[in-house]
């Protein structure tokens, strides 16, 4: 019985500090998230501002095409009036980045966005040869390594708040490559932060730019002086609004990465704290039958001797 009550306070010893550094990794991942949301809070004023600027440069071209799509004249279109970057091109390969992290102890987190990637591309396409996959984050480039899936480009190591500059050779990569013809639409897929005890897995389409509204134009009582002209301005714009998407995306993901990783230390600290719990009650037991097995032999030799 001693042996029993030793080993019984050293889980009771060993659980107290594992809760203690599971409840310490929670308030880390708390301060990451806070950080984080302010983070992509800033970069909101940003992509709203940009987005207002392509709008008003592209509202020509965004009209002539809604139009011409309800019409159902699309097939008669002259790309050359348009940026290659607004027009919809039959798909002959389809490009996906799917974000995940680095590093586990975030519940479902990478599960997630793997497991609902893998079955999108499952429905969507029959073969390996229809898609390009890039992967930002360990835990995806792995697991598509693993299973022989070819990663056209990869991204690890990313910090707990990431700037641009860490993320734009992928960034641009892609955009590049849909220039390039490499495939014909873009999707990035990752875990879209909707609180701190929640995320929705996105599969959203970056590229063509496809969200854009003509009549969110906006009519400006000055007219701007564009040098040199403003389709020049929209080729330089246009590229920089679709990386903002992404980026855009990449800040979202961290979010809920970091929410993610606060919700699985609480529910660790909270399960660490029901087993010191229940240790606790199986020690005072053990410990209340070692005094009644001593009080009974005490009782039981005291008889013996009358």
């Amino acid at each position: 019985m001693a042996e029993s009550l030793i080993e019984i306070k050293r889980k009771i010893a060993s659980t107290k500090k594992t809760s203690q550094i599971t409840s310490a990794m929670q308030m880390v991942s708390g301060s990451k998230l806070n950080k984080s949301e302010s983070s992509s809070r800033n970069f909101q004023r940003y992509s709203t501002k940009i987005r207002e600027m392509v709008t008003h440069l592209a509202a020509t071209q965004l009209e002539t095409l809604e139009n011409d799509f309800a019409s159902g004249g699309s097939d008669d279109l002259n790309p050359d009036d348009y940026h290659s970057m607004l027009l919809s091109r039959p798909v002959k390969k389809t490009g996906y980045i799917v974000i995940t992290a680095d590093k586990g102890l975030a519940g479902g987190y990478n599960s997630s966005v793997i497991k609902q990637t893998l079955a999108m591309l499952s429905e969507d396409h029959e073969s390996d040869d229809e898609y390009v996959m890039m992967a930002i984050g360990s835990a995806g480039a792995e697991f598509f390594k693993t299973r022989g899936m070819t990663i056209a480009y990869e991204l690890r190591g990313l910090s707990d708040h990431p700037t641009f500059d860490e993320v734009r050779k992928i960034v641009k990569a892609a955009v590049q490559m849909y220039d390039n013809h490499v495939f014909d639409e873009l999707y990035v897929c990752y875990n879209h932060h909707v609180n701190s005890l929640s995320s929705q897995f996105r599969a959203e389409k970056m590229l063509p730019v496809s969200d854009l509204d003509s009549s969110e134009a906006k009519t400006y009582e000055l007219e701007y002086i564009l040098e040199p002209n403003a389709d020049a301005i929209l080729d330089k714009l246009l590229p920089q609004y679709a990386e903002s998407l992404i980026y855009g995306s990449i800040l979202d993901a961290k979010t809920a990465e970091h929410a993610a990783r606060m919700t699985a230390m609480k529910s660790a600290t909270d399960n660490a704290k029901t087993i010191i719990d229940d240790l606790t009650i199986s020690y005072n037991r053990a410990r209340q039958a070692a005094i009644t097995q001593e009080i009974t032999e005490i009782v039981g030799g005291a008889a013996a001797l009358e």
